[in-house]
């Protein structure tokens, strides 16, 4: 019997021992621990504050219950008293955690709604940069407005200024994260919603969609760069050299469903090309045809 407990003990150990370090080599590599922004490290500080707060209400309970059971053991110290039924310190102690506990999770969240508010541009020397974002089947439209360009399923801006994307959807709604930089926002057809952020330094990140929109799902996901001022020139160079245009017609074309699309350049968008998708589900003059786009096979 020993022996079989021996070995069942050692088992578990083992793959308690796996699982640490196989967490432990991707805890590096995690965007949520390890942020590439201001907007993610803040949700990051959140995340360990509300940990913190969890581990108040939680330690107290545990340490009592370990304490009582240890002072209220066979020969332990622990008085029987079967007619005490009140106590001020114990009362005192009941309450005062949850009404501290209500006042610290009220004032976070009155704080982080407005230092959070993914509407609300970031403070910066620099101008912001403008990026418009459509959600299809299975892929995900960057427009850049100034820049008159637009790419399919890559997402490029200069590292030093914080970037202001404006989201709709030409599908059902979907949910657009990247994660390194923080922020998770809907995007839903006929509408707009906005995200800033801002990246520390120049990398590579990963973005995508979190909300189930059909048989492609899982591969609605986009790169992301956040480049040098002069990388990002370059880039762009190599958009514009491109030899697809973004006009009205090969729209149609690019939303038709399709799983796995590969990153594509458009050297020129059709001005007002983001505003005519959100108005062809109001019924505004001027918007694009709808069309039957099969989201949910």
């Amino acid at each position: 019997m020993k022996s079989v407990r021996t070995v069942f003990l050692s088992k578990w150990l083992t793959v308690l021992l796996a699982i640490l370090l196989i967490s432990g080599c991707s805890m590096q590599s995690s965007p949520i621990l390890y942020p590439k922004g201001p907007v993610a490290e803040t949700e990051r500080n959140l995340l360990f504050l509300a940990t913190a707060i969890m581990l108040f209400t939680l330690l107290p309970v545990y340490l009592i219950t370990f304490w009582s059971c240890w002072r209220y053991r066979a020969n332990g110290k622990g008085a029987y008293r079967p007619d005490w039924h009140k106590s001020i310190f114990v009362e005192l102690f009941i309450w005062a955690g949850p009404l501290v506990i209500i006042v610290v999770i009220g004032v976070l969240v009155v704080i982080y709604t407005y230092q959070l508010d993914p509407y609300k541009s970031l403070v910066s020397d620099e101008k912001t940069f403008r990026v418009q974002a459509v959600a299809q089947n299975w892929k995900w439209l960057f427009i850049y407005p100034d820049q008159q360009v637009a790419v399919v399923n890559e997402l490029a801006f200069p590292s030093d200024r914080p970037v202001n994307i404006e989201i709709t959807s030409d599908t059902v709604m979907t949910s657009f994260i990247i994660p390194a930089l923080g922020g998770q926002i809907y995007a839903m057809a006929g509408m707009t919603t906005h995200l800033n952020l801002k990246a520390f330094e120049p990398g590579r990140f990963t973005g995508r969609n979190t909300q189930f929109s059909g048989r492609g799902f899982p591969h609605m996901v986009f790169d992301v760069q956040s480049l040098s001022e002069s990388d990002f020139t370059q880039w762009l160079d190599n958009v514009k050299k491109a030899n697809k245009r973004l006009d009205s017609m090969s729209y149609q074309k690019l939303l038709r469903p399709e799983t796995k699309y590969p990153v594509e350049y458009y050297s020129w968008v059709e001005p007002e090309l983001f505003s005519r998708i959100i108005a062809k589900y109001t019924g505004a003059s001027g918007a694009l045809p709808l069309q039957k786009t099969g989201s949910l096979e």
